[in-house]
């Protein structure tokens, strides 16, 4: 039987099994990058005020602010295409898809960030925490609207797979409840 709202068939099975692999490589990428040790001459103190981290690159000018704010929102934004693919369904809401998925990669930055505290050389950034979580949202809402409705066209257009439908019985009537001879009893 098929789970409520999902693709169907072969192509579930590809797209959940591309985007389940693809979760994990990236995943593993990002644990490689963020939990490697620095050799720095110094560490800078950990930064728990939100947006000061911000601010601080934005005074630098426009140019200098574009590479640390744009790798805080592109580290982890694969994770808001990822997630749900590797989910597969397709008639979710909008809202609801959008929460799971921020709630998610949210949770897995604030993992990064606690793991990176036994880590020589890295120190606690929330605003790196806050840039990831907005970067997995704007990665979820400029892709995943979209794919979804191409792929729910391409299911009802004529030649593609049908939808699964289920048919009630009209009420029959009611006859002797069979019995096991060896037994007696009714099932």
């Amino acid at each position: 039987m098929q789970r409520q709202g999902s693709i169907g068939g072969s192509a579930a099975i590809r797209v959940r099994v591309t985007g389940g692999v693809l979760l994990v490589a990236h995943l593993a990428l990002v644990a490689w990058l963020m939990l490697r040790p620095l050799d720095v001459p110094w560490v800078a103190p950990a930064n728990v005020h939100p947006l000061a981290g911000i601010r601080a690159d934005l005074a630098l000018g426009w140019p200098r602010a574009a590479r640390p704010l744009g790798e805080g929102l592109a580290l982890l934004a694969p994770l808001g295409v990822l997630l749900p693919m590797a989910h597969g369904r397709l008639d979710v809401s909008p809202l609801g898809s959008l929460v799971r998925t921020t709630a998610s990669g949210a949770l897995v930055s604030t993992g990064i960030a606690l793991l990176q505290t036994g880590v020589p050389g890295r120190v606690v950034d929330v605003d790196s925490l806050l840039l990831n979580t907005v970067g997995v949202a704007l990665a979820h809402l400029a892709v995943i609207p979209a794919g979804r409705a191409r792929l729910r066209r391409r299911e009802v257009r004529p030649g593609g797979p049908a939808k699964a439908s289920v048919t009630v019985p009209e009420e029959l009537p009611q006859g002797r409840t069979p019995t096991i001879p060896r037994v007696g009893i009714a099932p």
